[in-house]
């Protein structure tokens, strides 16, 4: 049953049978045993072997075991264990990932208070949190963790903050009325939820729901319905090891066949086929796409973005739309004092005049109707009153010193009824009733007004200016507290009736500011074709005020709040969703919706949160980013990406490194895959022609796996270039293999195949079929290693620079020498089969393997100009 809220005290507690004495021993022990503990529960989970034998369930996995049986069968040994302990590494790599997001529910569980205080059997218990069962009357005081859902049976002053379901920074003032007709469960005044914490006063509560029937058990049992989505690069590589794989088997066997139809031997045409295999395969693919997301992740780390799973890097290039969270993500989480009402005019609070009684007096209000301080520059209480505090200090006036000179003789505390909280003080020697509260209230009670002529009855005109004044701030998304106060008898007890004949002093105003760098950041945004879209738990006019101020909410856009979203169908909110701004007072269930519906209309979709209730729709969205200063280990769990500075500008930030590194990654495949299309090419050549095989298969994998993956990892170093967000976002469904990225591979793989080729025969005519297949495999190695180069960028290297990625230098060195080492050193000639070379054949394949790169190199610099 949700609808408690609209229940009076009474018909709640008929319904558990219970009156305010609470349960009796037996009925507890027989509700827990019906009910269950009051605590959450996870899905079922896989074992950590199974998640482990489930990252072989991938072609490109698929297609290393059987480079590994082929190196195997070709007595490569050593190859053999290197392409072994690649797979079992990165299947330990995504064991841990997995294991690591399962801990999501584990942290929700912990949430849990260890102890609660309820009513048994007419007596106060201090009883564990788990053996809560509904029915149990609890007992809140300041500084609870409130551990089950409940209705409010009575409220004295007492505030909760709900920021972990609700978004909304502010502490809620709570009380034990009925609520008419449906409300979402921000206005829920008479009701607490389980995770919330009581921060002022104290209340008595009906518990009417435990573990998985509160809130939070909705949000535990939404994060187990949402599954985790596969990257656009994950899908692209699956795509691409399936395509790849079946062209690899089906070239294999026109070799194999077109060898045994010319009278071949079967071990050799075998040899032919095990070759093209091993050329086709790019061994270090898999390993290389891991390393260059982890260097991506670390450069991230530096600029406060944690990547939690190296596979979220690249889907940040391609995020079209960011939902995120108002309240410290584009705001400061810090109510502060904005503009001040007093005396008919509008000040900022650095205008405000010690020496002006006026002004003066409401200081005074405003910090002695107040219990809250600032300690070690850090406020303690409510925020809205030491915003209030702090408008003080920055005027050098302390807090402590008035209120050590001025005790407090008497109080009325806050009440969210009255909505009014006043306080007995005696100013300049005469007992003086302060009283701030809302504003409708305060002026009903006002008679006069002060200004700087001195004290008159309040007029209607009076009346009409400050409530303009008010509706203006109002509109402004700012907070508004009026402030009175009236000179009372030495002997008065202060009660609810002295609360009027007040003299109105004036408005202060007050907002959780945003963020400095937001404005940019937003801006940024929409130059990079992203869409950035406000959800919170905030009101609709605060919520829009602050995303027209940072850019976010432009003309013809649209504000909803959740009841709204609620009242559409997802035909409705599909055709609305692009005018959509802002979402305010938003439920856990619709920011999933909110997220899906982007999804649906084929965006990849990021989402920031901090609290609990965020926590679902962080695993839903395709980059889940969750706040590390103010997130709970729930929200922390279940993202992708942690900002350590909670800042929007860092997500736009972590964008652009994640659109390098996709490019980086996509440059490091072509630079891989034409290098493998020249080996194909020569050994089908070889085939066709009936010449003998051009590498002995130690030959390709020593390139695929050693020479190869130097340069390819300093492609994944190359730096951003300027252009990077001015881009639109990428297509998700857009493989890697366009049209285009296929062509280039292919010419530039042809390109080092016909030099390749070129230098085999060289080698035939000079010394027969060892030195050919020694000068082809020298040739292509060469060739290979140059073509780094060209894959650095879409620029020519003249542009881009040599000294803007000083890795890719030293790969080329590295790769060199290690080729020279296996052409020069016997030991390693003999394990390689190469032929001895002369200086002029030496001079001959490096002079063949540069061509390629001179070609490519002017085909760029005639494009760009």
């Amino acid at each position: 049953m949700s609808d408690w809220y609209q229940q009076s005290e009474n018909e709640v507690l008929e319904k558990f049978h219970v009156t305010k004495d609470g349960h009796t021993s037996e009925m507890a022990a027989e509700l827990l045993e019906k009910k269950g503990e009051n605590v959450l529960e996870g899905g079922k989970k896989k074992s950590t072997l199974q998640v482990f034998l489930s990252q072989f369930a991938d072609l490109l996995v698929i297609i290393l075991i059987i480079a590994a049986g082929i190196s195997m069968f070709t007595g490569n040994q050593e190859s053999t264990l290197v392409i072994v302990a690649v797979i079992i590494l990165n299947a330990i790599l995504g064991t841990v990932q997995h294991k690591k997001a399962e801990k999501s529910l584990d942290s929700l569980k912990s949430l849990s208070s260890p102890t609660a205080k309820v009513m048994r059997d007419g007596q106060k218990l201090e009883i564990p949190s788990k053996d809560v069962v509904p029915g149990d009357i609890l007992l809140l005081e300041a500084g609870d963790l409130v551990v089950a859902d409940g209705r409010i049976l009575n409220s004295y002053s007492l505030q909760v903050n709900e920021s972990s379901l609700t978004g909304e920074s502010t502490s809620v003032d709570k009380s034990e009325m009925v609520i008419e007709g449906e409300v979402p469960l921000a206005d829920r005044v008479n009701m607490v939820y389980s995770s919330s914490l009581v921060t002022y006063g104290r209340g008595v509560v009906v518990v009417t729901g435990t573990g998985m029937e509160t809130e939070i058990g909705k949000i535990a049992t939404l994060m187990n319905a949402t599954k985790e989505k596969k990257t656009p690069l994950q899908v692209s590589l699956d795509q691409f090891s399936s395509k790849l794989a079946m062209v690899i088997m089906i070239i294999c066997g026109i070799v194999f066949a077109l060898s045994i139809y010319r009278k071949m031997p079967i071990l050799d045409s075998l040899m032919f086929a095990v070759a093209l295999a091993v050329a086709a395969i790019p061994e270090a693919l898999s390993s290389i796409v891991t390393i260059v997301q982890a260097m991506g992740t670390q450069k991230m780390a530096r600029e406060h973005a944690i990547i939690k799973e190296l596979k979220a890097v690249e889907s940040l290039g391609c995020v079209s739309v960011i939902c995120s969270d108002k309240t410290g993500t584009l705001t400061q989480n810090k109510m502060t004092v904005q503009d001040v009402y007093v005396d008919g005019q509008v000040l900022r609070p650095d205008d405000i005049d010690i020496r002006n009684q006026l002004h003066r007096y409401l200081l005074y209000d405003a910090i002695l109707t107040n219990d809250s301080t600032i300690v070690d520059g850090k406020g303690i209480g409510d925020p809205t009153e030491y915003s209030l505090v702090e408008m003080a200090r920055k005027i050098d006036l302390r807090e402590d010193i008035i209120r050590d000179m001025m005790p407090r003789l008497e109080e009325i505390p806050f009440d969210s009824d009255r909505k009014l909280m006043s306080t007995k003080y005696r100013l300049h020697g005469v007992p003086t009733l302060l009283t701030k509260g809302a504003l409708d209230v305060l002026l009903d009670r006002t008679t006069r007004i002060r200004t700087s002529k001195g004290i008159r009855p309040m007029s209607d005109e009076d009346r009409k200016q400050i409530l303009d004044q008010n509706l203006k701030f109002s509109e402004n998304g700012l907070r508004v507290l009026a402030f009175a106060y009236r000179e009372v008898e030495e002997d008065e007890t202060i009660s609810l009736e002295s609360e009027s004949d007040y003299i109105f002093i004036g408005l202060i105003s007050m907002i959780d500011p945003p963020r400095e760098e937001s404005t940019a950041a937003v801006a940024d945004a929409k130059r990079a074709g992203i869409r950035p879209v406000m959800i919170t738990g905030d009101h609709k006019i605060t919520a829009t005020a602050i995303a027209k101020q940072i850019g976010i909410f432009e003309e013809g856009d649209l504000a909803v709040t959740g009841p709204e979203l609620d009242a559409m169908s997802d035909e409705e909110l599909d055709s609305k969703i692009r005018r959509i701004s802002v979402y305010a007072r938003v439920s856990p269930e619709n920011k999933i919706r909110i997220v899906d519906a982007w999804q649906r209309l084929g965006h990849v979709v990021s989402m920031t949160g901090d609290g609990v209730n965020d926590a679902p729709a962080l695993k839903k969205a395709d980059i889940g980013v969750a706040m590390g200063i103010t997130g709970t280990e729930v929200s922390k769990d279940a993202a992708s990406m942690i900002l350590t500075d909670d800042n929007f500008a860092t997500i736009i930030k972590a964008v652009a490194n994640g659109r390098n590194v996709y490019r980086n990654i996509k440059n490091a495949i072509q630079f891989l895959l034409s290098g493998n299309m020249a080996g194909i090419l020569g050994v089908l050549y070889t085939s066709v022609m009936g010449l003998p095989i051009p590498f002995a298969p130690v030959h390709l994998l020593f390139i695929n796996l050693l020479t190869d993956s130097l340069p390819a990892i300093a492609i994944g170093m190359e730096p951003a270039e300027k252009d990077l967000l001015a881009e639109a976002p990428r297509d998700p469904k857009e493989g890697i293999l366009t049209k285009k990225f296929m062509t280039d591979i292919l010419v530039q793989g042809a390109l080092i195949a016909v030099v390749t080729m070129a230098a085999f025969h060289m080698g035939l005519n000079a010394g027969g079929g060892a030195l050919a297949s020694t000068m082809a495999f020298a040739t292509l190695t060469s060739a290979r290693l140059f073509h780094g180069f060209n894959c650095r960028s879409k620029h020519s290297i003249f542009r881009i620079g040599f000294r803007k990625n000083w890795y890719s230098l030293g790969a080329f060195a590295a790769g060199m020498i290690l080729l020279n080492l296996v052409l020069f050193v016997p030991v390693l000639k003999r394990l390689f089969l190469v032929s001895a070379l002369t200086a002029a054949q030496w001079g001959s394949i490096f002079l063949l393997a540069v061509i390629p790169t001179v070609i490519i190199q002017i085909v760029k610099i005639i494009r760009e100009h």
